[in-house]
């Protein structure tokens, strides 16, 4: 089949889901307010509350959430074929990532611009509440901890990437002084920025010095490194160290200095990445090689295919960002469907090309059997598969190799690096959530919440034998992260419900993309914990199945409670406006 032809049909669904159901959800459903006060403008402090441009705002949204998720995500689940990846991405993201996106900011912008943790106290209870954020802890710390590791190895396996990254940083904070300080616009300072990061770019990937190969300064592969350490893993810790001293920096510096107009660079550095991909497409024309649907034997597509894709689709980290940091930066709660709807319909036509550039990269069917020949297979290989494939597109329109594989590179680094410092603003919010619930106020000052969530981070990352060799200590959590982010999704739109219950308003638009993913979630979790980790299991994994058990748990307790609130009915409505 065409690739031009399935891209077509899906940017027609994302364009037909933007302009009509979007519009519906807000108009009819949430019913924004254009003078509604949203809490931007009441706690206006300069540092976390800032009213902010929508085009801005979705920036720092779109940048924050994509990551390397939506590219990870459908370059694996192809396995089981394109089709069910490309009606999963499409699907999901129109009738489920938007409602929850949009929703989540809705719900927090009437909310004082709190979390969804936090406001699950006041729709449905205070215990209810700290079993969410528990969840939401250990999905942030796994985020902290992977996101560290494959920002580090990304370095370590593409040198020439990192000065353009890294260049990225003191034109973002000369843009932010240019923007509040001087009343300048962003648009025009961050296009230079952008052009200044892709010619060093193309520079640094045909100039051997200027590439910081931290291997190769310490003699290759098989030389020595620090503390007794080899060449490599000494290369990666010295990345992590950087990596934590950054990310501490710039999740306590004022959202307009650093984290805006980064992100809003990022945002047209992700217009530029998509729009050569997607021009490579028309230009090469590529034919899908790879099977609509792949009969695995290993692993059923039910349920994993739901929990393999989330960024792309609907993930519940997306709440966590619109809830935690956007809306402490709406202007306008009508701008609330342009930043969250679109940034999700942004994440999925990011994860439509990683589907793209994953199936037309093989020679011919055999091939990428070959390549998926298990989902093991798939997960080893699919983030390489994505780069390969995207730099063969980008060669559509005459780049260079070196060069497509250095542009790549940078996206997914820089879009990693935004999740990443983002994760630990939403950390450093959580850990002063529940020093005040537990009346230790201490944990509530920005720099201790941040030093604990670097340290923890950094701990989990280095401390730990890890199953991807030295600084993997994440990775022995990870596996639980696919079904702790959709559980997260899910208990996101029931809180959305609840609250447009207790509004008198048709909740069922967050009700039935609810129902769906919490029963594919619950399933695969119950599978995974208790028939894979557990002592009886196929896969036996002690600290797995122990944090399984109790995220198992906690979940199923929350969505009892809710499910109650929903059916008992309810006993005072909540004003239309906090």
């Amino acid at each position: 089949m065409n690739a031009i032809l399935v891209a077509v049909i899906g940017m027609i669904v994302f364009a037909l889901g933007y302009r009509y159901y979007s519009k519906f959800v807000a108009e009819r459903i949430f019913r924004l307010d254009p003078n509604y006060v949203t809490p931007s403008h009441k706690y206006k402090d300069g540092v976390d509350f800032v009213p902010t441009n929508k085009f801005v705002l979705w920036g720092h949204h779109f940048t924050s959430v994509a990551g390397a998720a939506p590219i990870l995500g459908p370059a694996i689940a192809v396995y089981w074929g394109w089709l069910p990846a490309f009606l999963w991405v499409i699907l999901g993201t129109v009738f489920a990532a938007g409602v929850h996106d949009f929703g989540t900011l809705a719900l927090s912008v009437r909310n004082k611009g709190q979390s969804v943790g936090t406001i699950a106290d006041r729709l449905i209870g205070q215990r209810a509440k700290m079993l969410f954020l528990f969840i939401i802890l250990i999905l942030v710390l796994m985020v902290n901890a992977v996101f560290a590791w494959v920002i580090s190895n990304l370095f370590i396996k593409y040198p020439a990437s990192v000065i353009p990254v890294f260049i990225q940083i003191p034109l973002a904070v000369w843009i932010g002084y240019a923007v509040y300080k001087r009343q300048k616009k962003m648009l025009v300072p961050s296009l230079i920025a952008l052009a200044v990061m892709y010619i060093t770019a193309i520079v640094a990937s045909q100039v051997s010095w200027l590439q910081v190969d931290l291997v190769s300064m310490m003699g290759g592969e098989e030389g020595a490194g620090l503390f007794g350490l080899g060449a490599v893993s000494s290369a990666f810790f010295i990345w992590i160290v950087i990596l934590m001293i950054y990310v501490y920096i710039a999740s306590t510096l004022p959202v307009w200095k650093l984290l805006q107009p980064r992100d809003f660079i990022n945002s047209h550095q992700l217009v530029v990445g998509l729009g050569i991909l997607y021009l490579g497409l028309i230009f090469t024309n590529p034919e899908i090689t790879a099977p609509a649907v792949h009969a695995a034997n290993d692993v059923s597509w039910f349920p994993l295919l739901f929990i393999t894709i989330a960024c792309g689709a609907i993930s519940g980290f997306h709440g966590l960002v619109s809830s935690g940091t956007s809306s402490k930066q709406l202007d306008k709660e009508t701008d609330a469907r342009f930043v969250g709807y679109l940034g999700a319909v942004g994440e999925g036509i990011l994860a439509l090309i990683s589907i793209l550039a994953v199936v037309t990269l093989f020679p011919s069917a055999a091939a990428f059997t070959e390549a998926y020949s298990s989902f093991g297979a798939a997960n080893a290989g699919g983030l390489g598969n994505f780069v390969e494939g995207a730099s063969v597109l980008a060669g559509g329109l005459g780049l260079p190799a070196s060069v497509a594989t250095t542009i790549v590179s940078i996206i997914i680094i820089s879009f990693a690096a935004t999740t990443l410092d983002s994760s630990v603003r939403l950390m450093r919010y959580i850990i002063a959530e529940i020093g005040m619930e537990y009346k230790m106020p201490v944990l509530a000052k920005a720099h201790v919440a941040t030093s604990v969530a670097v340290l923890s981070s950094a701990a989990l990352v280095l401390i730990p034998k890890g199953p991807n060799g030295f600084g993997s200590g994440g990775y022995l959590l990870w596996p639980l992260f696919g079904t702790a982010n959709q559980l997260l999704a899910g208990i996101s739109l029931m809180l959305i419900a609840v609250w447009l219950k207790k509004l008198g308003r048709n909740y069922m638009v967050a009700l039935i993309p609810m129902i769906f993913l919490l029963f594919m979630t619950l399933i695969a979790m119950f599978q995974q914990v208790f028939f894979e980790w557990s002592m009886w299991g196929s896969n036996s994994n002690m600290l797995l199945f122990v944090f399984g058990a109790i995220i198992f748990v906690f979940a199923v307790w929350i969505i009892l409670t809710a499910f109650n609130v929903l059916t008992r009915g309810i006993d005072q409505k909540l004003p239309a406006e906090d």
